[in-house]
This record gives structure tokens, sequence and C-alpha cells, in this order.
């Protein structure tokens, strides 16, 4: 891991845990006294999503999805399911947790699926967001922090799954 490539912390550490607290108090006014189903999509929002987990004062359950969309730091636009989610969301409040909003194209994806299974509702969560990538749009209902057009790795995003163990988010040049 070569962290000579990497920029300045984009958002430090102590940023990040005031965005997640944030986030969780949002959740939290919205859900109150409902159970939630937290839905992670794997790798990249594995940090996140323990993180707002026990930021949340509300039932929780917790469930992942993994899917592929990226050949190296490029999105393909075909989303591939590798393992679904096990718990059943009919009826029930949705969360889908993601590490980083980028063209959108997973997301929409993901939503069509999921909204498919008859949720009571169903919300997507990012902890950063890259608005000038995206290419699809996609309501998203809890946005941690908004991020510049760079590659960024760190708090559970990677380049070539590296980096991901940063506790901050920094830019990575190529």
């Amino acid at each position: 891991m070569d962290k000579s490539k990497l920029s300045a912390a984009i958002y430090t550490e102590a940023e990040i845990r005031q965005m997640v607290k944030r986030v969780a108090e949002q959740i939290e006014k919205d859900y109150a006294g409902e159970e939630v189903v937290l839905i992670g999509v794997l790798k990249g929002s594995v940090v996140f999503i323990s993180d707002l987990m026990r930021a949340l004062d509300l039932d929780v359950l917790l469930d992942f999805i993994v899917v592929s969309s990226y050949q190296g730091t490029k999105s393909t636009g075909v989303v591939k399911i590798i393992k679904d989610a096990d718990i059943e969301i009919s009826g029930k409040h949705v969360i889908l947790v993601e590490d980083i909003v980028d063209t959108g194209l997973t997301l929409a994806y993901l939503r069509d699926l999921f909204l498919a299974r008859k949720p009571a509702s169903l919300a997507i969560c990012t902890a950063f967001d890259k608005p000038d990538r995206r290419q699809v749009a996609v309501p998203v209902d809890y946005i941690g922090l908004e991020v510049p057009n760079v590659c960024v790795v760190g708090y559970g995003l990677d380049y070539e799954q590296n980096y991901r163990n940063l506790p901050y988010l920094a830019a990575y040049e190529f």
C-alpha cells in the first residue's frame, strides 16, 4: 500500500464521526419507534454501516448484498448480484446503505429490485456522494458528505482492494 499516492484528507476521522452522528439522528427522527432493516452494499459499506448501526437508537436488523458493477476504477454499467440479501423485507422499513453514490447505476438497479419486494418503505443512505459523476437520477434520502470528482479511498472505499481501513477519506493520485 503506497500512501505517497494519497492526498491530504478530504474528510478527517473526526469529520466522518460527526457525519455518522448527523445521519443517524436524521434516521432516528424519521423512523422513531420503528424497526429498520439496514442492507449494506458490500464491500464498501461495511465500515459506514457498522458505525451507523451503533449510532442508531432504533431496533435494527442487518443484512448485506454483494454486487459487482466495476472493473478496476471504471463502472461497467452492468450490475451483477453476487450475494443477495437474506432477510424477507416485505412490509418492513428498509434502508439501503452505500459507501458512495457515483454514477447512480448500481443504486437505481438495487432500488428497483428492492421495491419489487414490497417493503413498507425504502430509503437510500450513503456515506459519500459524488454528484458530478451521476448518470442516472436516483433519490438518495440520507447523504453523509459530498466529494469531488476524484478517486477517493478510505473509510471503506478502496483502490484495487487497498486503503479501505483508513479512518479518513483521501484522494488517490494515479
